[in-house]
């Protein structure tokens, strides 16, 4: 029961600490707003029309591919380095793994969304 202390402590410190932060960056923020803070503007320069622009969705499905490719070479590096130690097990798993990946890539390909128009 004693190495259940340590869980708790980490848990406890680790939910203290960001509220903590957060609760002293609004309390020691300065709150005098005005019309000229409250204006949109971007990099320095007044907008010219409308300043609510959306974007294509394509744009954000397009970063996910990405993303989600670049989160698996994080897992599949360190499964990689040990292939020769790792049992049948593992290897099965990581062969899963790429697969159901590469139907997620097939799924997308075939949807159009790493097509640029």
């Amino acid at each position: 029961m004693s190495q259940w202390i340590y869980v708790g402590l980490f848990f406890i410190v680790g939910l203290i600490i960001p509220i903590g932060a957060i609760g002293a960056a609004w309390i020691l923020a300065p709150k005098r707003p005005n019309p000229i803070k409250q204006t949109t503007y971007e990099c320095g320069i007044e907008t010219v029309g409308d300043s609510w622009v959306q974007f294509k969705a394509q744009y954000y499905i397009f970063a996910l591919v990405f993303l989600v490719f670049d989160v698996e070479t994080v897992f599949l590096f360190p499964w990689a380095v040990k292939l020769g130690q790792l049992g049948l097990f593992a290897v099965v798993e990581g062969i899963i793994f790429i697969l159901i990946l590469v139907a997620g890539l097939v799924y997308t390909w075939r949807k159009g969304m790493l097509e640029w128009a």
